[in-house]
């Protein structure tokens, strides 16, 4: 009889990315909420998103440059890096909370969560080759959250839910952009550059779209003011996780955000868990405990050059569209009249 195979042991480094992927998906959990809450109060989604997102970089720029200096200093490709990452999420925030307002938050949650297939395809093309567990983790875990998530979709707005989708592709782009500069950046100044690359974009947005009203009592700065605040908790323990981590095993773990959403809806939407929904909770806890026998975790490879990825994709799209001519079989001449060999 073979011998099982011994626990798999975690570093300190590794129950620290789990913690704080975990506490990533309790903060985003909460995002729909406040979101709709927000809406609720008669805010536009430009105006939710560019305050959120301002106002979640100003205040770790002003934590940053009076506690924690020397996570600013950044090196110039990482810096490049971060803002694209950055833009990239942020033409997705626009997409997200622009569609949140046209559809409900279960759906929305539902076609956001499809980033996580984005992301897979991204790490595939990687070289990041997923172990079977892994791949068994996450199918429970997409079925997960379909029965968690799932609404009528008779009611959809389709051109929202595409924009959705869009939304999470872009999100997953940006997580698999940003795995890669963690291998040389900490997580801290990441998140500070990837925001502010964010903020940018969505301030943009606002001004070009008329500068929407600002919220005019406190009742409407309310929900602004706690998405700011699980917006700045949620992204610097989501890359604390891809860190320590890696992206794939970080994301599988912040998947459990549908369960704290439907929670959450629980006690302050006075929504109910229906049957479908508490067979999603119990297979998305299961899809996350999984991460106990997973056996390679934080085994990340380290990633291919930009250069090196751009130009192998090249050369294999030249391939396949102008395949190389078949070269024609060589015959042996016949050999001369004084060839010793006659």
């Amino acid at each position: 009889m073979s011998e099982a195979s011994p626990p798999p042991r975690w570093s300190s480094a590794q129950a620290q990315g789990i913690v704080a992927a975990l506490l990533s998906a309790v903060a985003s959990g909460f995002v729909p909420i406040f979101g709709k809450q927000a809406f609720e109060a008669g805010l536009e989604p430009f105006t939710v998103v560019m305050l959120r997102t301002v106002g979640a970089v100003g205040v770790l720029w002003v934590i940053y440059l009076l506690f924690f200096r020397k996570f600013i200093y950044i090196y110039p490709f990482a810096f490049i890096s971060c803002l694209a990452a950055g833009i990239i999420n942020g033409l997705g925030s626009l997409l997200f909370y622009n569609s949140l307002k046209s559809l409900n938050a279960s759906l929305s949650q539902l076609l956001f969560t499809l980033y996580l297939i984005f992301l897979t395809l991204f790490s595939w093309l990687d070289g990041y080759r997923l172990s079977r567990l892994t791949w068994i983790r996450l199918g429970l875990a997409l079925v997960a959250v379909f029965l968690l998530k799932w609404s009528d979709p008779g009611n959809a707005d389709w051109g929202a839910a595409l924009a959705m989708i869009a939304a999470g592709a872009m999100y997953g782009l940006h997580i698999w952009i940003n795995q890669r500069t963690l291998y040389d950046a900490p997580a801290p100044t990441v998140t500070l550059y990837t925001l502010s690359g964010m903020a940018g974009t969505v301030l943009a947005a606002y001004f070009f779209n008329g500068m929407p009203p600002l919220p005019a009592t406190l009742n409407t700065w309310t929900p602004v003011m706690l998405l700011t605040l699980v917006t700045i908790t949620a992204r610097i323990t989501l890359f604390v996780g891809v860190k320590q981590l890696g992206g794939m095993q970080a994301v599988l773990l912040n998947l459990s955000e549908a369960f704290v959403t439907i929670l959450a809806a629980i006690l302050l939407l006075n929504e109910v868990f229906t049957g479908l929904q508490w067979l999603g909770a119990a297979l998305l806890a299961v899809s996350v405990l999984l991460i106990t026998q997973e056996q390679a975790l934080g085994a990340i490879p380290r990633p291919k050059p930009w250069l090196l990825i751009f130009t192998s994709w090249f050369e294999t799209i030249t391939t396949l569209l102008n395949p190389p001519p078949r070269r024609a079989r060589k015959s042996t001449p016949p050999a001369p009249l004084d060839d010793p060999r006659l």
